[in-house]
């Protein structure tokens, strides 16, 4: 390829933290590589689309950015990578546009394939990613200018829960190695980070298939024994992985966050079964109990779908009061998508789209009154809070997340709080907000 540095490269990214971490790593490359990084929605000689597969709404963003980017600039080079090129590499390839599709294992090739590939020819570069034993350490993953990082510990899965394919985007369950991650959380601390964020598609599940077998808790204890980091916190975690000895740690920890992201589901025992999640909604009850008996003020956030095959009105109301029993923070809620390759796919009883929508909305509704309820708790209370070099954009005021997963907003910071961790008096909380006073930083 001729003048390489002139090249600029516009980078979007879909889906979860492992893929906002990935895409990091792969703005690092090629960066490294001489190309020039460009807003995505501005003109670029190539454009990068990092996607998505959960649910067909994932599926339709990303087929709209790639015809975004083919609109901005018809001569432009554009790159499909991520879960959705994984499953659908010829779909994608049919793309007005597209000359690269890139699979998951490839992701970190792309700047040698854009070196190449030759421009207006086609390539597709797709392995099967159930064969894939390792995984990849994108040293600095992470994005200039933020206070919080991401670090992938582990990636795929081997549940096969009945409505999912990540299974088949992600590949199976592997980890990064415990010196590997040590290593990268040194490194992140040294380049300013105040907060890690340990990421992975089954984080409970890390460590054990590495040859010398490790586990989550003894990751955990060493990255607090190493002293590096001011603040650790998990993306999600399994109910069933969430065991005494993890709350014991999360009590005695003085860097773990009071935040833990557990999936639900459902709070249909029935609707349960038939997704292949291996819990009860009693065994479920009693976690959440447990957890806010030993580590108190925590943030616990759950994810709900709504219209699964065979959902009534019955298993709704019955997913509706549960939650609502529930000691939760706030709720991550999506609609059942039937996703091509899975067991849900073909069972009966599909939910329709406009039934599933509204139990979407019915259930983001009480999501925005349990996290209300929950912010309100902390008024007149002192809370610890990482302050973010972004201002929020309704008011300008300076910003941030408390260790228990509260936006807050400080009226009286400026430009000097930015990546400090601040004790703040909780004012007022408005909209799941809240409105801070500092009372001290570092």
């Amino acid at each position: 390829m001729k003048n390489l540095t002139a090249k600029k490269v516009a980078l979007a990214t879909l889906g979860c933290k492992v893929n906002q971490y990935e895409s990091a790593g792969l703005r690092g490359k090629l960066q490294a590589a001489g190309f020039l990084i460009v807003p995505f929605f501005g003109s670029a000689d190539i454009y990068i689309i990092n996607t998505c597969t959960v649910t067909a709404r994932a599926d339709y963003q990303s087929r709209q950015l790639i015809r975004r980017a083919n609109r901005k600039n018809p001569a432009a080079r554009i790159v499909v990578t991520g879960c959705y090129a994984q499953v659908a590499s010829k779909e994608i390839a049919g793309l007005p546009g597209v000359s690269l599709v890139a699979g998951n294992a490839e992701k970190e090739d792309i700047p040698a394939f854009l070196r190449e590939t030759e421009e207006g020819r086609k390539k597709v570069c797709v392995s099967d990613m159930r064969r894939c034993r390792t995984i990849s350490n994108w040293s600095g993953g992470s994005l200039p200018g933020r206070t919080r990082a991401f670090l992938r510990i582990q990636d795929g899965c081997d549940s096969f829960c009945s409505y999912c394919i990540v299974p088949m985007a992600r590949g199976a369950s592997r980890s990064l190695p415990e010196e590997k991650v040590l290593d990268e959380v040194a490194f992140l601390a040294e380049s300013g980070y105040r907060e890690i964020v340990l990421s992975g598609i089954h984080l409970g599940m890390y460590g054990t298939d590495l040859q010398s077998r490790s586990s989550l808790l003894s990751l955990l204890r060493k990255i607090e024994t190493q002293g590096r980091i001011t603040r650790l916190r998990l993306s999600s975690i399994e109910p069933l992985e969430v065991t005494p000895e993890i709350l014991s740690h999360y009590r005695e920890s003085q860097i773990l966050c009071r935040h833990l992201h557990i999936p639900l589901q459902s709070g249909d025992d029935r609707i349960l079964g038939q997704m292949g999640r291996h819990y009860n909604g009693r065994q479920f009850k009693t976690l959440m109990e447990n957890i806010v008996s030993a580590f108190p003020d925590t943030a616990i956030g759950i994810d709900v779908m709504a219209g699964f095959p065979g959902e009534g009105k019955k298993e709704f109301e019955n997913t509706l009061n549960f939650i609502e029993g529930l000691p939760v923070a706030y709720l991550h809620v999506f609609p059942y998508s039937k996703r091509p390759g899975t067991s849900a796919a073909n069972l009966p009883d599909q939910v329709k789209d406009d039934v599933k929508k509204s139990r979407v909305e019915v259930l983001r509704s009480l999501g925005g009154r349990k996290r209300d309820c929950f912010a309100r708790g902390f008024v007149g209370r002192r809370l610890s809070v990482l302050v973010e070099s972004a201002k929020d954009r309704s008011t300008g005021f300076m910003k941030g997340f408390s260790d228990n997963y509260i936006p807050v907003l400080l009226p009286e910071g400026n430009s000097s709080f930015s990546n400090t961790v601040m004790d703040i008096l909780a004012v007022e909380a408005l909209d799941g907000k809240m409105i801070g006073r500092t009372l001290t930083h570092g």
